[in-house]
């Protein structure tokens, strides 16, 4: 598959460049917008206790979930979800701050990744531990990480990068140049402990 910058947003505000968005809001939460506090239920599903990922994407996309629980880490996958179409991943108020999301785009090829490592399979699988994934016989997969702030509930949304509609016209046309990696790249995160 091929990678192409990307872009993660969240109701932080925390913009980091990658090949798709991923706008994450949580429930009930309010944000400032041109000096007005405003609820972003008109973006979010309505307050249920879950942890929910929308394909607002024209294509069918495969996710998987990696969390720490009471037991220790462990990865789920794979929910196949239809475009422009949500699913709960888990259900129930969220036990931990921090959930890890790795998606594949079916039809388009991608896929939206990062950099916290976890155990993964391409058929259907729950694995427990994050340690080893080759030596057990599983793929070692990046995960990106999504911090809902102890929320409840959220929602994850993977949106095409060329499917929005920007805020602001757009400026004119010059390229832009993707900046340089470093010459000794930081080593691979690990998710939070």
């Amino acid at each position: 598959m091929t990678r192409n910058p990307r872009r993660i947003e969240t109701n932080a505000i925390v913009t980091f460049l990658l090949s798709r968005t991923v706008s994450i809001c949580s429930i009930g939460v309010l944000a400032r917008a041109a000096g007005a506090a405003v609820l972003l239920a008109g973006f979010c599903h309505p307050a249920f206790a879950d942890f929910r990922l929308c394909n607002n994407t024209g294509s069918r996309v495969g996710v998987s979930i990696g969390y720490k629980d009471a037991d220790g880490w462990t990865t789920e996958g794979w929910w196949n979800i239809a475009g422009r179409s949500c699913e709960t991943l888990l259900r129930g108020s969220l036990v931990a701050r921090y959930y890890y999301i790795y998606a594949v785009d079916y039809d388009r090829g991608g896929e939206w990744s990062g950099h916290a490592f976890m155990c993964s399979r391409d058929k259907e699988f729950t694995i427990r531990g994050i340690d080893n994934c080759l030596a057990r016989g599983f793929d070692r997969t990046g995960f990106f990480e999504v911090d809902t702030g102890q929320q409840r509930s959220w929602t994850v949304q993977l949106t095409d990068t060329a499917e929005q509609t920007p805020d602001r016209p757009l400026p004119s046309r010059t390229p832009v140049t993707p900046r340089q990696p470093a010459a000794n790249p930081p080593a691979a995160e690990s998710p939070k402990r």
